[in-house]
């Protein structure tokens, strides 16, 4: 009796539905208080706390639609051997404009094609109403509607530029592999993943944003005096225009050993005090490089996935497995699309993990913060960007500690008002 891998698969998407629509439930109710934490009372605003209510009410609502479609459209793509069944029409597909459905590369290329251009036109809908209603009705939304679908046209280009050879020679690895497959996918993919760290912020991102040096003044003497105390190699300093689809905001440093940028985004600059809150935000992700926080979740990552390859190539000549799911052949997209199932209870946990691991990572950025004296000025700068971004004041604790990477704001305030201590 063959083991029923997809049965299993699909009962437990539906148990974590149920559980993770029972947090949000709860989450809902949260929202729904009328009144800040007593934490907050004074700090926050009461026209900002019944904006940012309102926005989570709003996302909420949106959250249980697009939840609930994605999991019916999930588990009957399973079901129904949708998979399978689109796998073949990939291949007649091929025959029909003249090429060789046999050739794997070829098939699979046209199968993901298709999956790519389905997951554009299903999504579409969800996407349009989030940006164009719900973020446009509280105020972020900054980009009209020919930008938007220039941007998703610029990423579905850039899918078909990076992604043939990229699979191409994962089947190429797989089909070659032999005992060290786990070690040769695990390698390339390493490899991949530090290219693609290094030409996405430099050809990528600037195909969808304006980059500009930061102009000549206090803000930028203020940074470079921090990054230089610190021995950041700071080589530049951009701002970027992501004013032009939101008014949400953020800032981020990249770059491989002495050659680092710190970019900020102009809403940061706008929607910040002055100078001091705005470095003492830099001062705090300076924190993750000096702390190493950056590298840590890199080589756990690479370890996971190396974990991850390793479970794959035991399963990978599993005949049950691929007849579970529908497939009389054994592709090797395929295998990895059934495999990612099966491991879907691991990834869960795992997530949980990283989570805990970045809430705490998040503390002791702010604790290094508080160490260099930007206390006060982390302090408001925390508070201007909950308010600035409407974000939720009144997290249910389940659910922040199950999905939450960084702690809610009355955690880190509670936490920077502590008596100093050592940061290792």
């Amino acid at each position: 009796m063959v083991f029923p891998y997809m049965e299993t698969v699909v009962g437990f998407m539906i148990v974590m539905y149920f559980f993770e629509t029972y947090l949000d439930l709860r989450q809902h109710a949260a929202h729904k208080l009328p009144r800040l934490p007593k934490t907050l009372e004074g700090v926050i605003s009461q026209e900002k706390f019944e904006k940012a209510r309102a926005y989570s009410l709003d996302k909420s609502h949106f959250h249980f639609l697009h939840e609930f479609v994605t999991v019916v459209m999930d588990s009957a793509i399973l079901l129904f051997r949708i998979l399978p069944w689109f796998w073949k029409k990939s291949g007649n597909f091929l025959v029909l404009v003249g090429l060789d459905a046999e050739n794997e590369i070829l098939h699979t290329l046209a199968f993901l094609g298709g999956v790519m251009l389905w997951s554009q036109i299903t999504d579409l809908p969800f996407s349009l109403y989030s940006t164009f209603v719900i973020e446009t009705r509280h105020g972020f939304n900054k980009q009209t509607v020919w930008l938007y679908f220039r941007d998703m046209i610029k990423g579905m280009l850039l899918a078909a530029v990076l992604g043939p050879p990229i699979v191409s020679a994962i089947i190429i690895i797989v089909q070659k592999g032999g005992p060290y497959l786990a070690i040769y996918l695990w390698g390339f993919m390493l490899v991949l993943s530090l290219v693609m760290m290094t030409i996405y912020p430099i050809l990528i991102a600037p195909l969808f944003n304006k980059f500009t040096p930061l102009p000549e003044g206090e803000l930028k003497e203020k940074i470079e005096n921090l990054a230089s105390s610190q021995k950041f190699p700071l080589k530049k300093l951009y701002v970027v225009d992501g004013s032009t689809r939101s008014s949400h905001s953020n800032a981020y440093m990249y770059g491989f050993f002495k050659n680092k940028r710190i970019v900020l985004y102009d809403t940061l600059i706008q929607q910040c005090k002055n100078n001091e809150e705005i470095v003492a935000v830099i001062a705090h992700e300076l924190g993750h490089w000096k702390l190493n926080h950056t590298m840590y979740s890199f080589i756990t990552l690479q370890l996971l996935t190396f974990l991850q390859f390793g479970g794959y190539t035991l399963v990978r000549n599993s005949t049950d497995l691929f007849r579970s799911f529908g497939f009389d052949t054994q592709p090797v997209i395929i295998g990895l699309i059934i495999f990612q199932h099966t491991v879907i209870p691991i990834q869960h946990l795992i997530n949980f993990g990283f989570n805990l691991v970045s809430r705490s990572f998040e503390f002791q950025a702010d604790a290094f913060g508080k160490k260099l004296g930007y206390s006060s000025a982390l302090r408001a700068g925390l508070v201007r960007l909950q308010e600035e971004n409407l974000s939720t004041m009144n997290p249910d604790p389940w659910y922040s500690a199950y999905h939450y990477s960084h702690p809610p704001l009355v955690e880190r305030l509670a936490a920077l008002d502590e008596p100093d201590k050592k940061v290792d």
